[in-house]
């Protein structure tokens, strides 16, 4: 108790924080679960389809999204020490590097469709998944831009301008929806790919609101952000690469496994497809308030960590600790007790398939119960690792325990050993808790020695020309 105590003004400033975080982050989310839920209405070969399509763009999107994560901390830190130039210029060369990202990745959406095929997919559910993905290369820059933009107004402690943007696109993308999937206002109905144009159109309208928060906000306005965008910053880009891919590699060895869990559920055929795409889809909502928290421990550590304050640091990274192990007491309960009216609201009553796909997913958020706390915590130390800019270790830790250990224990537990579906959800469980585990150790034990070990004195840009 005297514990909690001494934490209360940490839990009340990483709560204040964070809850504007969680909001945007479940408001983005729930832009794709209207996209399910509208298509889910169409057929099982399109609810498929959108699965497969989904977990595509998100892995590439994942691998271009540590640019933007890593300014959270950066700025954090910079902000700590009064920098505001070096705060702009890592924002800047994330803008870039998410640019680069984008055309990097453009030949996989557009021929996603061969490459589905390839990973062992139905040719027509295959085809379906290529035509929203082409659409959405399009939107892949934006995505990326907007996770930049978001981490800066984050840190400057303007969230609850992320989360207005974001909900306000939630109507717009309904209707949009509603219009091109259904085929509306005389519009041929265009399944898949009205999906696509909806959350492409929205994805840009959101990246042009939030630019001009970025531009035009008071507490903004003094970084001149977009002043000279175009000039090259060497020094700032160099360092924003060597800390942001093993952000995004990280992110990847976790949406890896996953998305290799949708593959292989694929292989059992498109109604179990279909139950583990709606089980999934309703962990990611949960799941996004713990990455909310996750994205203010990253600011208050960092800032902590700029500061060279490691008893602030410290009681940040408890107060997220425990923020996030109390929220994950909800979804436990709620997944166990009725996991049927959550999932009931995805499925359309006249599919003959409908009751066979809700037993099926039922039975998998069982499971997904059971790694809502390890879930929580590997996501909370990843967001502390980036606070004290400690990107590289964590990056063979994911790897380690996602894909060597997650991925073949869901695969053997699955198909040798004859568990089937839920076999696959009790690997994602054993990856999950090892990266849990491996993680907040790599955290702690820097504790032990001291964060500030492998900081670098004034800032990760100090040794480069200032440059505006």
């Amino acid at each position: 108790m005297p514990a909690l105590l001494r934490l209360r003004p940490e839990l009340i400033a990483t709560a204040a924080l964070g809850l504007p975080l969680v909001g945007s982050h479940l408001a983005r989310m729930m832009i794709g679960v209207t996209d399910t839920l509208m298509i889910g209405r169409t057929g099982v070969e399109p609810l498929a389809a959108l699965v497969l399509a989904n977990s595509y763009f998100h892995i590439l999107t994942m691998l271009g999204s540590g640019y933007g994560l890593v300014v959270l901390g950066l700025i954090a830190a910079a902000r700590a020490r009064g920098d505001d130039v070096e705060a702009r210029r890592v924002t800047r060369m994330a803008l870039w590097l998410s640019l680069i990202h984008s055309l990097a990745v453009a030949p996989l959406f557009w021929w996603s469709g061969a490459i589905l095929t390839a990973l062992g997919q139905e040719p027509q559910i295959a085809a379906l998944g290529q035509d929203y993905l082409r659409i959405m290369a399009w939107a892949m820059p934006a995505t990326l831009f907007g996770m930049v933009l978001n981490s800066f107004l984050a840190a400057l402690g303007r969230a609850n301008m992320v989360l207005a943007i974001t909900v306000a696109a939630l109507p717009l993308n309904a209707g949009l929806n509603w219009v091109l999937i259904f085929g509306k206002l005389g519009l041929p109905p265009l399944g898949v790919t009205g999906a696509a144009l909806a959350s492409a159109s929205v994805i840009w309208v959101q990246v042009g609101a939030l630019a001009a928060c970025a531009a035009l906000l008071p507490v903004a306005r003094r970084y001149h952000l977009f002043l000279r965008l175009w000039r090259a910053d060497w020094t700032a880009f160099r360092a924003v690469l060597a800390m942001g891919l093993p952000i995004g590699l990280t992110l990847v060895a976790e949406s890896g496994m996953f998305t290799g869990a949708n593959v292989m559920m694929g292989w059992f055929g498109a109604v179990p497809l279909a139950a583990h795409g709606i089980a999934l889809q309703i962990t990611a909502v949960t799941f996004m308030v713990h990455l909310g928290i996750s994205n203010a421990a990253t600011i208050r550590v960092g800032s902590a960590h700029g500061a060279g304050d490691a008893d602030g640091l410290r009681d940040a990274a408890l107060a997220a600790v425990v923020l996030s192990a109390a929220l994950a007491l909800v979804p436990v309960f709620l997944f166990i007790v009725a996991p049927g009216p959550l999932i009931a609201v995805y499925l359309n009553p006249a599919d003959p398939n409908g009751p066979a796909i809700l037993v099926l997913a039922a039975a998998l958020m069982l499971y997904a119960a059971l790694f809502q706390m390890v879930d929580a915590m590997q996501v909370i130390a990843l967001g502390l690792l980036r606070g004290v800019q400690d990107t590289r270790v964590p990056m063979m830790l994911a790897i380690v325990s996602y894909w060597l250990v997650g991925l073949p224990a869901g695969w053997l537990l699955a198909f040798p050993l004859g568990l089937g579906p839920a076999g696959l959800w009790l690997g994602l469980l054993v990856g999950l808790s090892c990266a849990a585990a491996a993680l907040m150790a790599r955290f702690w034990g820097r504790g032990r020695t001291g964060w500030r070990a492998g900081a670098v004195p004034g800032g990760p840009l100090a040794s480069g020309a200032r440059r505006g």
